[in-house]
């Protein structure tokens, strides 16, 4: 496909991506849908009209609200139309869009717009899906012999998370209060957190219409409600979460702040770089058990850049495709039980790690709980994060005649109150 925008070719946004998000402008603040296309926004409010194909012409009023959340609740044939609508637009040889004076009116430069959350998020789950780091935090913790938990392996191990914290790229996050041990054995101290993470996760936005209390989604139609994928930071005060989870699990440690990039990447983007699941022994029961691939070959990195530094540095290297559970056994795990789904719902992969030290994907592993020290570009070192530190996260699939990005996902942390 040829663009009648010019980029470079391997820039995050060409015309095979076209990912969605929610913008405003300094001149009008009214958050409205847009999609990117190289250095561009194409503001959909404004060409809705053109959204004329059967599965769209009875709702181009999805294009002018302020969230994706109704463009989510369609069926997929409607986001694949809505695709192939705009890459037929965005063509060289479709003059639609060229006009000077329509042009001026409908683009603008990323680097002048102000990005939004994506969507109204009802409900968040994280998940903890990467074995590699299931691995490393329970090799830490409990020793080699007792690494993984016995369910591990049965099912994608997951908790509930706070959606009125999920935060867009570029917030910045305070370091947290709360209840640490100085030592095991003694009385929690109260104070600021002093084993401030992050974590390197994928998330997906939950699209196709709602689900009802006590239905459950079947692996074969899971797809039908994966509206496309994120990149997200979860953030995590490892003190905090070392006292408070036992015996139910994360909370304060959590719930500080989650970011995620601005733009969602559709399944459909992504199908170039599908690859084969990761093996799973045992075989899942068959309510979770699915042939066909839903892998990415999505590479993920994370920097680290000081406060006043000029400098950033790469202190990992991972890839989505070693989560051992699939977004799709996520989704319908979730639904065993008859937990109902809403369009714009969020749910997260948990740290994704490789399989060697330098694509662990957090300051836990990467110190190994603080045993080790990493050197940064500048001679700094870190073995946590340090207040004023920007972590800055990046995922691209790398294709042969272009890339498919996700943008930045990134936030500076904060000092204590």
């Amino acid at each position: 496909m040829k663009c009648f925008i010019e980029y470079l070719q391997f820039c995050d946004f060409p015309i095979e991506n076209l990912p969605y998000g929610v913008f405003s402008t300094s001149d009008d603040n009214c958050h409205r849908i847009g999609v990117a296309i190289g250095d561009k926004v194409l503001d959909l409010k404004k060409i809705s009209h053109l959204f004329d194909g059967p599965e769209l012409k009875n709702h181009q009023n999805v294009f002018q609200e302020t969230t994706l959340n109704g463009f989510m609740a369609l069926q997929p044939n409607a986001w694949k139309e809505a695709r192939e609508k705009l890459q037929n637009l965005l063509n060289i040889d479709n003059k639609t869009l060229q006009n000077p004076e329509i042009f001026s009116k409908i683009f603008y430069l990323q680097k002048d717009v102000t990005m939004h959350l994506p969507a109204k998020i009802g409900d968040y789950t994280d998940f903890y899906s990467s074995i590699h780091h299931a691995t490393n935090v329970g090799v830490m913790f409990r020793g080699k012999d007792n690494a993984l938990m016995p369910n591990w392996k049965y099912l994608p191990v997951g908790y509930h998370g706070r959606a009125s914290s999920v935060v867009v790229s570029g917030t910045p996050i305070r370091r947290p209060l709360g209840q640490t041990l100085v030592a095991d054995g003694a009385p929690p101290v109260f104070g600021p957190c002093k084993l401030m993470d992050f974590e390197l996760e994928m998330a997906f936005f939950v699209g196709g219409s709602p689900t009802k209390l006590g239905e459950r989604i079947d692996i074969n139609k899971a797809q039908d409600h994966i509206f496309g994928f994120a990149l997200m930071n979860d953030w995590s005060a490892r003190d905090i979460q070392k006292w408070e989870y036992v015996p139910l699990g994360p909370f304060t440690a959590k719930n500080l702040g989650t970011t995620i990039s601005p733009w969602v990447v559709s399944t459909f983007a992504l199908e170039p770089f599908k690859i084969e699941n990761f093996p799973q022994d045992p075989e899942p029961f068959p309510y979770l058990a699915h042939k066909d691939p839903f892998n990415f070959d999505i590479k993920l990195e994370v920097d680290l850049k000081p406060q006043n530094s000029p400098i950033s540095t790469t202190i990992c290297r991972s890839n989505y495709k070693f989560l051992y559970w699939t977004a799709k056994q996520q989704l319908v795990h979730h639904t065993v039980t008859g937990c109902n789904m809403n369009p714009g719902d969020l749910l997260a992969s948990g740290t994704i790690s490789g399989d060697t030290s330098d694509s662990f994907g957090s300051l836990l592993e990467l110190s190994w709980k603080g045993t080790k020290t990493l050197t940064l570009k500048d001679g700094s070192q870190r073995k946590f994060l340090q207040d004023g530190d920007n972590v800055i996260m990046r995922a691209v699939c790398g294709g042969t005649s272009f890339n498919i990005g996700f943008g930045i996902c990134e936030g500076v942390l904060l000092p204590a109150h």
